[in-house]
């Protein structure tokens, strides 16, 4: 990571805590070294802070093109985080922006760096969860990494959709165990990978105390700064 993001997280985190006074948990089962998928609820923009900010170790993020061209002063500031925090950009309009998008996933964590995702594909607006693409599972099983679970509860309060400036709110950032790969390898492929990341949306389940929805989150004309396959 770019001493950027480490002079950044320095300045951010206490600022964060001060403002928002997130309760963190489980952060001692984030591997220290080694590749490994963080797996998370997505609720609003500021996830992509929220979670890099709670963590022991850089988490990188694919975000939005647009985010690393922005603008003005908060164009300015956005775009400096997105490129601290090593975030690769990604046109979500592309015809191959799903494939490219796992490749590039893949080489972060054959780099044995932590890699963030939300398996729901978008932000939920009406705070439900719904149910995972399978992308995550076939990077974790791809690269043999584990998957940790992540339930970020209080963001859409922080930053609802729509919103342009974040309120004042109470959030939690909950981290679950890791979950491995191994045992799913032997299983026919779809299988495994659908198998994978049901076992996934568990754990965020029970992290984030959401309502499950039997059914995927279409992406919305704009949806936030990160995206999953």
């Amino acid at each position: 990571m770019t001493a950027f993001y480490h002079l950044g997280k320095a300045a951010v985190v206490p600022l964060a805590k001060g403002i928002w006074r997130p309760t963190i948990t489980g952060r001692e089962h984030i591997p220290r070294t080694g590749g490994v998928i963080l797996a998370s609820n997505h609720l609003s923009f500021i996830d992509s802070f929220a979670i890099p900010i709670a963590s022991p170790r850089p988490v990188s993020f694919l975000a939005k093109s647009d985010y690393f061209t922005g603008t003005g002063v908060m164009g300015a500031i956005r775009r400096g985080f997105f490129v601290g925090s090593q975030a690769i950009p990604v046109d979500r309009h592309s015809s191959r922006a799903a494939q490219e998008s796992l490749e590039l996933a893949l080489e972060v964590l054959k780099e044995g760096r932590a890699f963030g995702i939300y398996p729901e594909g978008t932000r939920s607006r009406d705070g439900r969860l719904y149910r995972g693409r399978t992308g995550v599972a076939w990077l974790a099983l791809t690269a043999g990494v584990p998957v940790v679970p992540v339930g970020l509860v209080g963001t859409d309060k922080v930053q609802p959709v729509g919103s342009r400036l974040p309120s004042l709110a109470k959030v939690r950032v909950a981290f679950g165990r890791p979950i491995s790969p191994e045992r799913y390898a032997g299983m026919p492929a779809g299988r495994a990978r659908r198998e994978l990341t049901d076992e996934v949306m568990t754990a965020i389940a029970a992290l984030s105390g959401q309502e499950r929805v039997d059914a995927y989150n279409e992406l919305p004309p704009e949806s936030g700064a990160a995206l999953a396959v």
